[in-house]
């Protein structure tokens, strides 16, 4: 199955100014086979160079509406190489810690992180941007094995989520890769109609908040290749009450091959409108490399920086869903899957097409 993968997201500590900050994990995913993160606790505010963890670092005269968050692991990369004089480096990595990314709910306790970047974003006036990741039985036990332990927790779950996120204007995508691997025959028969069930129920707590839109995750289009059944299942998730749905998350695939899938799920869904992850699409899937193209792929780069000006009727945003420079897992030299990998950071926002 193409895909992507999930992360695990590690926590980034700051040592002070000339000291090199140590910076751990956070989350990533795909569209099959990829690792996606596990998100983060709450991050302590450090000291020395780390950015306020209220203020938002979105540069003047960037037209997203979305909340930057000052305590990425990428801004604090930036911090610890400006501490170490890498200069040059720190204002390449800038084109990632500048940018708008979602946050990857954390699976415990949602409610300190929520809190946090929902404060700072309605102090900014900006939307805020949440991955909801944490479905039982998630990644059919593979490389993104978690989630909650069952149907119960889960719905305790989403409604803290839910509950925290209260009248703050945000963008929620709903559980990567679950509806595609429900279509894909990869989650078991007798887990289907409850997975159904927790998805519909998670679009209806989470709509009950009027400043929230639900996108149901769709994968991507080098995945699920029956639209038909692949709508059909979204809307057994709830897509007729959803915003959307979403695509490409954590995966290559090109805005083009994006835009078009899109359409044509549009065209099944009754004009149901769509976000792509544009994170890290910038130069497109990686060729002729089969199952592992999604797995922290050489030469690719940034795409499209987030915007809800898209030019297209269609498409709601572009979104940095995935956060670039988060590994897809022990492969091509690369950490455990959501581990902070600065060199893989760096090449993406080197190769992007922003000067």
């Amino acid at each position: 199955m193409p895909g992507r993968r999930r992360r695990t997201r590690p926590r980034a500590t700051a040592l002070g100014l000339g000291l090199a900050l140590l910076l751990a994990t956070v989350p990533g995913c795909g569209g099959h086979p990829q690792a996606r993160p596990e998100p983060a606790p709450p991050r302590g505010s450090g000291s020395g160079a780390t950015p306020s963890a209220t203020a938002s670092t979105t540069p003047a005269g960037d037209a997203s509406p979305f909340w930057v968050d000052p305590r990425s692991d990428a801004a604090r990369q930036v911090a610890a190489w400006e501490a170490a004089g890498r200069t040059g480096d720190a204002q390449v990595l800038r084109r990632i810690a500048d940018r708008p990314m979602a946050l990857w709910v954390p699976g415990d306790d949602p409610g300190p992180e929520i809190r946090r970047t929902a404060q700072a974003a309605h102090a900014a006036g900006r939307t805020l941007l949440l991955t909801a990741y944490n479905i039982p039985y998630r990644d059919c036990g593979q490389h993104s094995a978690g989630g909650a332990v069952d149907a119960g927790a889960y719905r305790g779950w989403i409604g803290a989520v839910a509950d925290n996120i209260g009248r703050q204007k945000t963008m929620v995508v709903l559980e990567p890769d679950a509806v595609p691997h429900l279509v894909d025959g990869c989650t078991q028969a007798e887990r289907r109609q409850e997975r159904f069930q927790l998805l519909s129920e998670a679009v209806d707590r989470l709509k009950r908040n009027r400043e929230t839109k639900v996108y149901i995750d769709a994968g991507n289009p080098a995945w699920v290749k029956d639209t038909g059944k692949l709508v059909d299942a979204l809307y057994q998730a709830g897509l007729d009450r959803a915003d959307g749905f979403s695509l490409n998350v954590s995966n290559f695939q090109s805005d083009a091959d994006t835009r078009a899938y899109g359409a044509e799920l549009s065209r099944a869904a009754k004009g149901k409108h769509f976000v792509i992850d544009t994170s890290r699409n910038g130069a497109g899937p990686l060729p002729g490399h089969g199952q592992e193209a999604w797995c922290n792929p050489p030469g690719r780069a940034l795409g499209t920086p987030p915007t809800d000006a898209t030019g297209d009727p269609l498409v709601d945003a572009y979104l940095w869903i995935k956060r670039p420079g988060e590994s897809d897992g022990p492969c091509r030299g690369g950490p455990q899957a959501g581990r902070w990998w600065p060199d893989y950071a760096l090449g993406l926002a080197r190769r992007s097409k922003e000067e």
